[in-house]
């Protein structure tokens, strides 16, 4: 990865939620390798996030951390401040953090249905307001929304999730519109089934209890969805969320960029 980044973001401050792990983790490690300054955030025990941040930081760059409650309002506006004070500014904002429930429409839990709108959508608008004003003093500022495949089209029992997504789909336009004429751009990537440590330990447990190889659980695990039949990475989505940041995409606005392995091509 280290050979396609360039320093383009040094200089720059970025706060990535979600980013402990998986996709945002990967999101997280491509800034830091541009030179940006990071603050990462999500769950996790103290001592892994700390040699997680310490090693981040080895390349030379801040890198702060927030355990935010991002469900609660209050908590996604004080990580903004957090983010602003410890790093100086919020450059560049990626909203990654989300969580997944299946259920059919009649059967699904109302309080999952309101944590996963929380979390997955509203969150989004909290932060992006928070953020904003800074932004346009400055007059630059990058948006990354990481909404996913499901922002475009649905599945069955996954109706708060693809709403939340349809969502921040929509709030990406507005905000793009909204910032049309400054130097804040505003973009969705919206990825596939990624390859994340939750994905793969599903596969694992279909290739034990159906007595397949790796290969073939895999495969059946992608199946219809995704023609490629190979994950997208976090990596991938983290240099292409840095590209996104960078001077040569300051005319992508409103965008929503599918990483899916051909899934939307059907």
């Amino acid at each position: 990865m280290s050979d396609s980044l360039q320093g383009r973001l040094r200089g720059k401050s970025a706060l990535v939620t979600g980013s402990t792990s998986g996709i945002g983790l990967g999101i997280a490690e491509a800034l830091v390798a541009e030179g940006a300054d990071t603050m990462v955030h999500g769950f996790g025990d103290a001592a892994s996030i700390e040699a997680l941040r310490k090693r981040l930081g080895a390349r030379g760059v801040r890198v702060g951390y927030s355990g935010a409650d991002v469900s609660s309002a209050a908590d996604v506006v004080a990580m903004i401040e957090h983010a602003t004070r410890e790093l100086d500014r919020v450059d560049i904002l990626v909203n990654n953090a989300g969580i997944q429930f299946t259920a059919p429409v009649d059967e699904f839990p109302v309080e999952r249905w309101d944590t996963i709108i929380a979390i997955n959508l509203s969150a989004v608008f909290h932060a992006i307001r928070a953020v904003l004003p800074q932004m346009k003093k400055r007059n630059w500022g990058r948006i990354v929304n990481i909404a996913s495949t499901h922002g475009l089209v649905a599945s069955t029992h996954k109706a708060a999730y693809v709403a939340a997504k349809h969502g921040v789909l929509g709030l990406t336009k507005v905000v793009a519109l909204e910032t049309a004429t400054t130097g804040i751009t505003c973009n969705a990537i919206c990825p596939g089934f990624v390859l994340t440590p939750l994905v793969q330990k599903q596969i694992d447990d279909l290739a034990a209890r159906e007595k397949l190889t790796g290969a073939q659980a895999q495969a059946r695990f992608l199946g219809e969805k995704q023609p490629s039949l190979e994950f997208a990475t976090p990596e991938q989505i983290g240099v292409l969320t840095a590209f996104l940041c960078s001077e040569a995409a300051a005319q992508i606005r409103g965008a929503a960029m599918p990483v899916d392995g051909g899934w939307l091509a059907q």
